[in-house]
């Protein structure tokens, strides 16, 4: 079997590639619009689902699929990544001093069969200056993140403590990713 990654994403792949996985890497652009009244796990399941989906190959017998997708939630409100860095500051000023959850739906595809799920993490962000807004836009570092934050970078001199698994806050729960891939290849009961 080989593993596809239907995503850019440098953490993904860095994630996968610590954890022993041999993949390569195939991302597609889907529509990441949230649904009217659409919750946010059938959200990240949904993205992951047609993330793995749009990139699988019929022809290739021997591949799966793996499509993924993070958001942060808090308060029932789905933060995305932010439209620029004002919106970046407001989404920081949301998560300070509180606790959210990170999801990510993870979906992998062989042949005709989908197998998907969602991991949750929590996470208690410290509460912050104005000081710490303006230094942590000005790196640069919300820009391409869900939540405008990256735990394993900067940012991490935010994180209290969370409750769940690291890697799905980073963008991809391998162990999640690991009991799908055993799951979809594993033989079917009698």
């Amino acid at each position: 079997m080989r593993l596809v990654l239907a995503s850019a994403s440098p953490r993904r792949a860095d994630l996968l590639t610590s954890a022993g996985f041999l993949f390569e890497v195939r991302p597609v652009a889907i529509d990441e619009s949230l649904r009217p009244g659409e919750g946010a796990t059938d959200y990240v399941r949904r993205l992951a689902v047609g993330k793995a989906e749009a990139a699988a190959d019929p022809s290739q017998r021997h591949e799966i699929v793996l499509g993924a997708d993070t958001t942060v939630v808090i308060d029932g409100a789905v933060l995305g990544k932010p439209r620029d860095d004002e919106h970046a500051v407001a989404m920081l000023r949301q998560l300070a001093g509180r606790t959210h959850e990170v999801l990510t739906g993870v979906a992998l595809r062989h042949r005709a069969r989908t197998v998907s799920d969602v991991s949750c993490t929590l996470v208690q962000f410290a509460q912050l200056s104005e000081e710490d807004f303006a230094w942590y836009v000005a790196s640069g570092e919300p820009r391409d993140k869900a939540g405008a934050y990256g735990i394993q970078g900067l940012a991490s001199r935010f994180i209290e403590r969370i409750d769940g698994s690291y890697t799905n806050v980073v963008g991809l729960p391998v162990t999640l990713v690991a009991r799908l891939v055993r799951e979809l290849v594993s033989p079917a009961p009698r």
